[in-house]
């Protein structure tokens, strides 16, 4: 159970959720109620199917690729740690960041892809797939799902969320994503920068 709830806390930070959150308000701003809920079940079972996918494919396309997994490891939390500074840096995105052009179809693109699944998580989620095994697979595999579902409960909320918070408030809390990250990086990164030492040892 402490997997579980560790897989589960390290997913819903590593996508982000209050930057997803300011995305979406961004992206769905002046849409019905309907609509945004709509938007927001595409945009998390896009990015659930695109992340399983990816949980299980990872030992596969580095034994293709000839990468090991440390090496992906050092590029992944390079990746990483490069988003949490952006997040630190800028925060949320507003509105007038979004073109208009952006806003006609957009739960799949950029949602789903790259806001909640980028290429950092991209990385990140390969090499946890690669590492974790047998029952440790089930619980990783969970821990992401609830990671997605506790996301789209935000989304649901976003509005509302918005309005207690408001623009200052995600932008807090966007921030401290990206700090938490940041630490998740570097552990990302440490890990396979010592197996890697170890193994030419």
């Amino acid at each position: 159970m402490s997997l579980l709830f560790s897989t589960w806390i390290k997913f819903f930070f590593l996508f982000a959720p209050f930057f997803v959150v300011s995305m979406f308000l961004s992206l769905t701003q002046g849409e019905s109620v309907k609509t945004k809920r709509s938007i927001a079940n595409r945009a998390v079972l896009s990015a659930a199917l695109i992340s399983l996918v990816l949980f299980f494919f990872g030992m596969p396309l580095f034994g293709l690729l000839g990468i090991t997994l440390d090496s992906f490891r050092i590029g992944a939390g390079t990746l990483l740690f490069l988003s949490a500074i952006s997040l630190v840096k800028d925060g949320v995105r507003t509105h007038a960041d979004v073109p208009n052009e952006a806003r006609d179809d957009v739960s799949v693109v950029p949602l789903a892809i790259p806001t909640i699944v980028g290429p950092a998580t991209i990385g990140t989620i390969l090499v946890f797939g690669a590492e974790l095994k047998g029952m440790d697979l089930g619980y990783g595999i969970l821990g992401m799902i609830l990671a997605l579902l506790a996301l789209l409960t935000l989304l649901h909320l976003a509005t509302k969320l918005e309005k207690l918070l408001g623009t200052n408030g995600l932008n807090i809390l966007s921030k401290i994503t990206g700090l938490i990250l940041a630490a998740m990086a570097a552990e990302i990164i440490m890990t396979g920068v010592m197996h890697f030492l170890s193994t030419a040892a």
